[in-house]
């Protein structure tokens, strides 16, 4: 059968029109999906995952299930969220088209000047960034929940959080994370009479399989639900929160509770290959130092490269994305941002005749002193796409394992430790090895520099949700995922995907444990990198396994729906549930 010259022609227009799949264009044409078949929801607890399923069943969309999946995960995953911390929430109305970005990031309280977090010698002390209630910022997370429910959800908030409120009452099993992080922060957390009744009830620490029941959450839960920003801001929950702080040797006072809002953002959005990237603007670092690296590579064929010249090329690329981290990022609100030049193709053009395609470039050309990478699976994240294509990635946090260790008697909720993200100490590195300068400096109201990425990506065919927990690894683990979706992975091979990473300072590639094998690690290391394998080097600290990305795309030629869930999570979920309708 002879195919004439115009059919090959119209075959390519289709294709370069994104009207038809490659398949399609040896056959029969498709015309692409208009919207999911259904929702596909990924998150770090199966029980969060069923919440937002639960909302969806009951009219809502998918901002009435973020609201939902995120009460659920302060929940079950108080050791890396809750009401006591804050989020950055993502989110895309098919309905208008527009992207935006819902800030509820903490503040610092006006009594958190750089002084109060130094030694008697001056320097940086970790128990009063780290723990306790010196170490906490102004909440965001319950802002954020009653303004994504008024402003995009269909349901009233307290139909939202009735999952979350159901749950902490009637209680779910102590898992192996929370026990082993509950034993390593214990002398912490012990010292609270709130967070004793909590994880002590009966005077001893919860064993992994019993109940962990959190009355006073579902009431506070129910009051946010009731009054809205008032039942936790202002009125009992506030009084709780300020008797604790400031009967622990802190200062806060009720007009920071009150005053504190959530800011929506124009998130960062630019073009990788064929991808369209939507993600997060300052104060989190994460869109920047993406769309820094994604420019830095994109001229390359990363597809024909070994492995190891792969990995030393997007390598460089973070090592110069975070030194710029380090001294030009902090909340735009407080200081000038040169988001337009970091931003811009040529600064990458000329970033990018520094790299050396055979040899590592000295960190040390920029003198400092590194310390040891401190990580472990704190902060959360989940991914929504609904079935009228709204989409939703949000990462949210209290800091560290268990955050400030310091539950408000009678609240129910930890508060966060996230005043450690600030540049306390002007170049001295804070818990996750990473150091900031001015920038970053506290000041009252001010929010601390994040790492969370959450991210949209879209190419004529796929549409693609992401994100992870993971500390300052945070971009580059979204990074390698978005390598991974470019490189025609599916979902769960992009949640399941090796990692590595490098953050300028200390001059290390940090990889987990079988990541790389002895071939591309001896090749790295002839190239001048020094590389970190877990239990090669007795004392070396490098965590075997990191983060816990969440993720689910639309394939809008196939119809289809696909969602992953780390596997380094044993009780993560990512579950798609389709419209029968959509389906006939």
């Amino acid at each position: 059968m002879k195919t004439s010259w115009r059919s090959l022609v119209f075959a390519g227009l289709l294709l370069s029109f994104g009207w038809v799949d490659q398949a399609s264009a040896r056959g029969v044409t498709k015309p692409l999906h208009a919207h999911p078949p259904g929702t596909a929801i990924a998150s770090a607890h199966a029980l969060a995952t069923q919440a937002g399923f639960e909302v969806i069943a009951k009219g809502g969309n998918a901002f009435d299930a973020a609201v939902a999946v995120s009460a659920a995960l302060s929940v079950v995953e108080p050791v890396s969220s809750g009401l006591g911390g804050g989020g950055m929430f993502l989110l895309h109305d098919a309905k208008t088209g527009k992207d935006v970005f819902v800030d509820a990031r903490e503040t610092s309280p006006a009594s958190a000047t750089p002084d109060k977090f130094l030694d008697a010698n001056g320097k940086l002390d970790p128990e009063k960034s780290q723990n306790g209630p010196w170490s906490a910022g102004i909440p965001g997370l319950p802002a954020a929940l009653v303004h994504v429910s008024q402003k995009y959800g269909r349901l009233p908030l307290k139909v939202s959080l009735q999952p979350a409120i159901r749950i902490a009452r009637e209680g779910f099993p102590m898992y192996g994370r929370l026990v082993r992080a509950y034993s390593e922060r214990r002398e912490v957390m012990t010292r609270y009479p709130g967070t004793r009744a909590t994880f002590e009830p009966n005077g001893v620490p919860l064993k992994e399989g019993e109940l962990l029941k959190q009355p006073d959450l579902a009431r506070t839960l129910q009051l946010l639900g009731d009054k809205g920003f008032d039942g936790f801001y202002k009125g009992d929950i506030a009084q709780k929160i300020l008797k604790a702080v400031n009967d622990n040797g802190g200062h806060w006072n009720a007009a920071e509770l009150a005053s504190y809002r959530v800011k929506e953002r124009t998130p960062i959005s630019f073009k990788y290959h064929d991808w369209h990237v939507v993600t997060a603007p300052p104060p989190s670092s994460g869109g920047i130092a993406l769309a820094e690296i994604l420019q830095l590579i994109e001229p390359y064929d990363l597809r024909k490269m070994d492995q190891a010249h792969r990995i030393h090329l997007v390598v460089e690329a973070m090592r110069r994305a975070y030194h710029d981290r380090t001294f030009y990022l902090g909340d735009p609100d407080f200081v000038h941002v040169p988001q337009k030049t970091l931003l811009d193709p040529a600064y990458a053009a000329g970033l990018r005749t520094t790299i050396n395609p055979d040899k590592a470039t000295p960190s040390d050309l920029f003198p400092n002193t590194p310390t040891p990478l401190k990580e472990h699976d704190e902060t959360t994240h989940f991914s929504i796409i609904d079935d009228q294509g709204n989409l939703v990635a949000t990462t949210q946090t209290v800091n560290l394992l268990y955050g400030s260790g310091l539950i408000p008697t009678g609240a129910g909720f930890l508060l966060n430790d996230e005043m450690d993200d600030f540049a306390l100490k002007a170049g001295t590195p804070n818990a996750f090895g990473v150091m900031g300068y001015e920038a970053n400096a506290p000041k009252p109201g001010k929010r601390m520099l994040s790492s969370m990425t959450p991210t949209f990506m879209e190419s004529k065919d796929r549409v693609a949700v992401l994100g992870t927990p993971g500390g300052s690894r945070i971009i580059t683990m979204v990074l390698l995922g978005i390598l991974g979706y470019d490189d025609g992975l599916n979902a769960q091979q992009v949640a399941a995907l090796p990692r590595y990473h490098h953050q300028w300072l200390p001059d290390v590639v940090e990889t987990e444990k079988g990541s790389l094998d002895a071939a591309t690690v001896q090749s790295l290391r002839a190239m001048g990198h020094t590389v970190i394998v877990p239990g090669e080097v007795k004392g070396q600290r490098s965590s075997d396994a990191w983060g816990n990305l969440q993720t689910v795309e639309w394939n809008k030629v196939t119809g289809t729906m696909d969602g992953g869930s780390d596997p380094r999570n044993p009780v993560g979920k990512a579950e798609v549930r389709l419209d029968k309708a959509k389906t006939k």
